[in-house]
């Protein structure tokens, strides 16, 4: 099956849509706070953009490749879910496991709350790219 680049756009898009939209949430109502709590002064006041666009950039990336683009050959939505997840296993326990074991103040609910937030955004926001793109590849009949 061949995937035209508008099919890719589409799934691209809707990753990166809900994936940010789910950030932008949960980043100011929930992480801050939390990661605040435990890391008190040692937090900036204002975000750092270009790290966290270079990290969105790679996330996204590596879930459409490694989640969206097997999904859809496979034609299985499942299967954008169940890598997505892992792929934001990976992600977020390398860094949250990381910083555990070097930093004093790290603490075990910063490790299971990220965690939990990164494998279920990241699942989500593939599955949701993947059930685009197939939506969008069977509405045109000349991408069948």
């Amino acid at each position: 099956m061949i995937i035209k680049g508008t099919v890719w756009a589409i799934a691209t898009f809707v990753v990166a849509l809900v994936f940010i939209a789910g950030d932008s949430f949960i980043i100011p109502n929930v992480m801050r706070p939390l990661f605040k709590s435990y890391l008190q002064d040692h937090m900036l006041d204002n975000l750092r953009l270009m790290p966290a666009a270079l990290f969105y950039l790679i996330q996204i990336g590596g879930l459409v490749n490694l989640a969206v683009k097997p999904a859809m050959k496979l034609g299985s939505n499942k299967v954008a879910l169940v890598n997505g997840a892992v792929l934001g296993l990976v992600a977020y326990s390398c860094y949250e496991m990381t910083s555990w074991t070097i930093m004093s103040r790290w603490h075990l609910n910063l490790v299971l709350v990220d965690t939990a937030w990164g494998t279920l955004i990241s699942a989500v926001s593939a599955w949701c790219g993947a059930l685009a793109g197939r939506r969008w590849q069977e509405r045109t009949p000349e991408l069948k």
